[in-house]
């Protein structure tokens, strides 16, 4: 009886240092840098509260929630994002049976020590909603038996949320639930159709969701822009631009023709590369939207095998761009004179930082990040071939296969769009890791089972 209550008396300590002490690992990059981290897109949510008008790929619903947190330098929102990831991880190992308070924080730590969970977790963007978004809507559909009501609706508001930071989020969730209804009379057992009910509705709700946070800070009913201007960038790195302005520019009017000798090499430069470019010079958005639609339109239907070939190269690269830091250096300089114009009060602690003494070494991280990514997505490829040989679907395999449509969803969504990014791979590739870990754990406790057993 004494060593019982000493062992209980053991993990009850052990459960509250990991309370204390996971949350701050979590967020161990940003109290390292004395700032949360901040990237090149950073600034155009910050300002969606302030300036009124719709921007392209920036969520007005993600903007708003900062906001929130302003007046903390943005404390709050770190927080709220590191409580979140650790309260989402524990629930999904409780659904895989792993509560030992020591194998919680194990993984939690592995997790933190080899993936980019902590800097996406530290860094005011929309990225860490991405991968927790597909755990959260996976416990839904396959796990709302074991769930409470309150649970329920705490992982349905956050899923919802979640789908309004980025329309690449959106379109994965929805991915994901669409292959759930395709694939339900096959898996009736393991998911039902009343939990991709409540999956697919939290991602309607999401989309209302963007509407109304755009009509609330813009006056505008509609989506947040951006589709095919992102694409037309895609199609300009990968020459379709080119070639159909080749092509085409002797019977159709168009003001890139005179400039399409001196395009930039990649959708970035075009877009965002400033300093007086092509883009600059024709009005920006305003000036080159409607032909930039026009473009990306006429080009899908004149070369249909090269946007094939194109758009299946592009969903490669992308899943094998994983690197963590892209776009999160010391040269910011939007982000940083969004900050400068309408929070002067945080213009000091954001120039102190270390992010701005360019003192973040991300190159040495992702010595440890790219190849555990990698390799998880290598490791993502065994359990299902596992449960494939087997002929059995148990959760673990079933969580497998989950993530490995969420990350090739991902892949077709952002590389065929976006075109590949190193970003884009990063904020979701980690749950490829946290789904391996599972797996390990879930090996281990069978051994120690067949152990006891042998024992007995």
């Amino acid at each position: 009886m004494a060593t019982a209550l000493a062992a209980q008396k053991r993990r009850l300590s052990s459960a509250r240092i990991a309370l204390i002490v996971l949350p701050l690992l979590m967020l161990a990059p940003a109290i390292w840098n004395g700032y949360p981290l901040l990237q090149y897109d950073t600034g155009g949510y910050l300002a969606r509260w302030y300036e009124g008008y719709l921007v392209i790929n920036r969520s007005t619903a993600y903007g708003i929630y900062l906001h929130f947190g302003e007046h903390s330098h943005f404390w709050l929102n770190l927080a709220v994002q590191a409580i979140a990831t650790l309260w989402i991880l524990q629930l999904t190992l409780r659904m895989f049976g792993t509560t030992r308070p020591f194998r919680v924080a194990a993984i939690g730590v592995a997790l933190i020590a080899t993936t980019a969970l902590p800097w996406i977790a530290s860094m005011l963007l929309t990225d860490i909603f991405a991968g927790l978004s597909v755990l959260t809507l996976f416990l839904l559909v396959a796990y709302r038996n074991g769930t409470s009501i309150l649970e329920k609706w705490l992982l349905f508001a956050f899923t919802c949320f979640s789908a309004a930071t980025h329309s690449a989020t959106v379109a994965v969730l929805a991915g994901l639930c669409c292959v759930g209804w395709v694939l339900l009379p096959w898996l009736r057992g393991r998911i039902s159709a009343l939990g991709l009910a409540q999956g697919s509705a939290a991602i309607v709700a999401g989309s209302l969701l963007v509407l109304v946070c755009n009509h609330a800070l813009s006056g505008t009913w509609g989506w947040t822009p951006g589709g095919s201007a992102v694409m037309f960038g895609r199609m300009l790195q990968d020459g379709i631009v080119k070639r159909y302005l080749d092509d085409h520019c002797a019977t159709v009017k168009l003001k890139l023709c005179p400039y399409k000798d001196e395009l930039p090499p990649t959708g970035d430069d075009f877009l965002w590369g400033g300093n007086n470019n092509v883009f600059d010079r024709l009005g920006r958005f305003d000036g080159m939207s409607n032909e930039m639609d026009f473009i990306a339109h006429e080009a899908l239907i004149a070369y249909p095998m090269m946007q094939i070939t194109t758009a299946a190269k592009a969903t490669w690269d992308q899943l094998v761009h994983v690197a963590t830091g892209e776009g999160t250096t010391g040269w910011i300089p939007h982000t940083y004179g969004i900050i400068e114009r309408y929070m002067p009060d945080q213009v000091k602690a954001m120039h102190a930082a270390r992010q701005q003494h360019w003192d973040i070494n991300f190159d040495a991280v992702n010595w440890v990040h790219v190849p555990v990514a990698l390799g998880s997505m290598a490791l993502l490829v065994v359990i299902l071939g596992v449960g494939a040989y087997r002929r059995e679907l148990d959760d673990v395999t079933l969580l497998a296969g989950t993530v490995a449509t969420a990350l090739f969803g991902n892949a077709l969504v952002c590389g065929v769009i976006c075109g590949p990014h190193d970003r884009y791979g990063a904020r979701l590739v980690w749950i490829a890791t946290f789904t391996v870990l599972i797996a390990a754990a879930r090996f281990f406790k069978e051994d120690e089972a067949t152990a006891d057993e042998a024992a007995d």
